[in-house]
């Protein structure tokens, strides 16, 4: 039996210990949110934060995972309002959405160690790959992020997951659609 701490709860996987961590996540977990993309640990699109350290889940079995600290995307932020998201958010980076969990993630583990990041500093921590080009919104929204998390500047926060289009500009008046 593995035992490792995901999202701050203790958990337990009577699994080999040779399974991937993204599958006990997404199986046995329903954690959905750390997507499978390629498998061979190239695309990003699984990746978590283990003990401070971004890693692509499909590559680590969960044996080697044990004791440790797990964070998800679920685990990072529920209403969105990690700095990296916000500001992917806002820099409207969002397409497909696919790839964005791992990249938040790998944001998210960027930011915990580079309060200021350069561009070269993004482009070599944030190595997952996009299918829908976003690199250089990407760049610009994570040195954004850099500049909330500092306290340099502000982004209104988004609204909460499942809110109706209506609800969500009647809160968040940025979202309000613009007659034509």
């Amino acid at each position: 039996m593995t035992r490792f701490t995901v999202n701050n709860q203790p958990v337990h996987y009577k699994m080999d210990p040779q399974t991937p961590l993204l599958w006990a996540l997404r199986d046995a977990s329903n954690l959905t949110g750390t997507k499978y993309g390629c498998g061979t640990g190239e695309c990003g699109a699984c990746t978590v934060d283990i003990d401070g350290e971004a890693v692509r889940s499909c590559q680590r079995p969960i044996g080697a995972v044990e004791g440790s600290f797990v964070t998800t995307i679920e685990g990072l932020s529920r209403e969105r309002t990690h700095p990296a998201q916000m500001a992917l958010i806002a820099g409207n980076v969002v397409q497909c959405g696919f790839c964005i969990p791992g990249i938040v993630m790998a944001a998210s583990v960027l930011l915990k160690k580079n309060r200021n990041p350069s561009e070269d500093d993004i482009r070599a921590g944030i190595t997952n790959l996009c299918r829908c080009g976003i690199y250089p919104r990407l760049i610009e929204a994570i040195l954004l992020a850099a500049s909330v998390q500092r306290g340099d500047e502000t982004i209104e926060a988004p609204p909460a997951p499942g809110i109706s289009p209506a609800d969500a500009a009647r809160e968040v008046p940025a979202l309000v659609p613009r007659s034509r």
